[in-house]
């Protein structure tokens, strides 16, 4: 082969390896929900760098997501554990004040108030799967009990952080966002990409405003605290895990306004 042909091949070679690796690396980022170890967070605190928790750092994480008409855009994604027939939220969000919800679990009954007002499209699509019974049976799959991270992630209906609805919709309400103890958001890998799995925080947890804050808790922290005292089973590469003590949600019931 000549020289000039091989210089060719071999820059195309390199071309394709690293094509592969960067597929590789979005492959990963769309696998893993939310933050991964608290240390991290804690080192990039320290040293005073703004950093967005998986995705980056985009403005488009602080839009909120209801868009100019008052509607929400609820895009198809391809997401493990989506049944075929569930459809998506009405784009019109049916909610705009405080709505009641009750996380029916294992470990005992968990209250919730969703912000109709300020995450509207957050709020309508949790309404929409709890109706659709999407949650039932499913467990919650990711536990933190680092001091600056502090909470329960819940939502996939594998259990293995890599499911969704099948929809996926852009952030809300994260403008100075506070993820302190009692807070309800959801979890995603980047902005836009919010689907079914939402995190619960019994303690306050030191998070960049990425998440979308969709409600809090009002009765049963106490539930989430004992879930928390007895650990995690086995730890990942970023010190969180499964809980010990299971947690399977039963039932997600929405009383209303």
């Amino acid at each position: 082969m000549a020289g000039k042909d091989r210089k060719k091949q071999l820059a195309r070679q390199r071309y394709e390896r690293q094509q592969q690796r960067l597929e590789a690396q979005r492959a990963r980022s769309r696998r893993v929900k939310i933050i991964g170890g608290v240390a991290a967070v804690a080192v990039l605190a320290a040293a005073g760098v703004a950093t967005a928790v998986l995705a980056g750092g985009d403005d488009k994480g602080s839009k909120a997501e209801a868009k100019g008409d008052g509607t929400c855009d609820y895009r198809a994604a391809q997401d493990a554990g989506a049944p075929k027939d569930l459809g998506t939220p009405p784009a019109k969000p049916l909610y705009h004040g405080d709505v009641k919800a009750v996380l029916k679990t294992s470990q005992g009954d968990i209250g919730l108030t969703l912000d109709g007002a300020k995450a509207p499209c957050a709020t309508n699509s949790f309404a929409y799967l709890a109706g659709k019974k999407f949650w039932d049976k499913s467990h919650c799959h990711r536990l933190s009990t680092s001091a600056g991270l502090q909470m329960l992630q819940c939502g996939d209906p594998t259990g293995t952080g890599t499911g969704g609805p099948g929809y996926q919709f852009d952030n809300e309400n994260t403008a100075g966002a506070k993820y302190t103890a009692g807070t309800l958001a959801m979890a995603n890998a980047g902005p836009g990409t919010n689907g079914s799995q939402f995190f619960l925080v019994y303690g306050d947890s030191q998070l960049p405003p990425d998440y979308t804050v969709f409600g809090k808790i009002t009765s049963g922290i106490d539930k989430l605290q004992a879930v928390a005292k007895a650990g995690v089973a086995t730890k990942g590469s970023d010190g969180t895990g499964e809980p010990k003590k299971k947690v399977t949600i039963q039932d997600v019931t929405i009383a209303g306004n």
